[in-house]
């Protein structure tokens, strides 16, 4: 039996294990900060005409014969058919899924895609698919042009997600932002953690109230389009018009 560390798993580049071994020169330091500078001004201008998103959360292992695919796919209809972009991390699974009904609903369908070896080849239902090396530029641009926030059943990547938005909200670094969990049974486990953190005093009950927990499509969009109708106006959100001078 292998242990923890003796598991295989992706291996760091050589750039990344040098930017991960403290102070470097100057010069490294700089060409690093200019990479991730333009990696987040590419994303601002691939993004900036996809209209008001909601990003669906989900496994990347989960294939079109899994039970969760068809509602996640439902999930991605609804939101394109009441006006809204549909944004996920570009890959296949339930990303794919959420995608996937958006194009059957005519809307707009987007993915902000992270480079790796394995699991994240871009799916086959976008109109905008946006590459990113750096998981945390991939972050803000999922959050940044998103009203709302659907997570389907997942692993550690979709747990990062979810509780990096959970946290931004809970601090006020996001206004409240509807948050809809899809699966009673595969958020119980951490739904059970969180009131543990309640009874202990280290979360406050009333952030328990920023989710709503739903098996049903249609009740986990109908909260997330009216909370951000109400509270953002989306229907009045700013559509900047592409100007022919700067390329686009």
């Amino acid at each position: 039996m292998t242990s923890p560390a003796e598991r295989p798993t992706r291996r760091a580049t050589q750039s990344e294990l040098q930017f991960l071994q403290g102070p470097q020169s100057r010069t490294f330091e700089l060409r690093r900060a200019i990479r991730i500078f333009f990696e987040f001004i590419r994303g601002f201008r691939a993004l900036h005409f996809v209209g008001p998103c909601v990003t669906v959360f989900g496994s990347a292992r989960f294939g079109e014969d899994h039970p969760w695919y068809a509602p996640t796919r439902e999930v991605g209809r609804r939101l394109a058919e009441a006006g809204f972009t549909v944004m996920t991390g570009a890959g296949p699974g339930l990303m794919e899924a959420a995608n996937r009904g958006a194009k059957d609903a005519g809307g707009t369908s987007v993915g902000c895609n992270i480079v790796l070896p394995k699991e994240q080849a871009t799916n086959a239902y976008l109109d905008v698919a946006v590459p990113f090396k750096h998981f945390y530029v991939r972050k803000v641009m999922l959050v940044k042009y998103a009203y709302g926030f659907v997570a389907m059943p997942g692993g550690f990547g979709t747990l990062d997600e979810l509780m990096e938005i959970l946290t931004l909200i809970q601090t006020g670094k996001l206004p409240g932002f509807p948050i809809a969990l899809m699966g009673r049974d595969h958020w119980r486990p951490l739904l059970d953690l969180l009131r543990t953190f309640v009874a202990s005093g280290a979360v406050d009950a009333r952030d328990l109230d920023l989710l709503l927990v739903t098996d049903d499509p249609a009740e986990a969009t109908d909260h997330v389009v009216r909370v951000a109708s109400q509270r953002f106006g989306v229907r009045e959100v700013k559509r900047f018009k592409r100007r022919w001078i700067l390329g686009e």
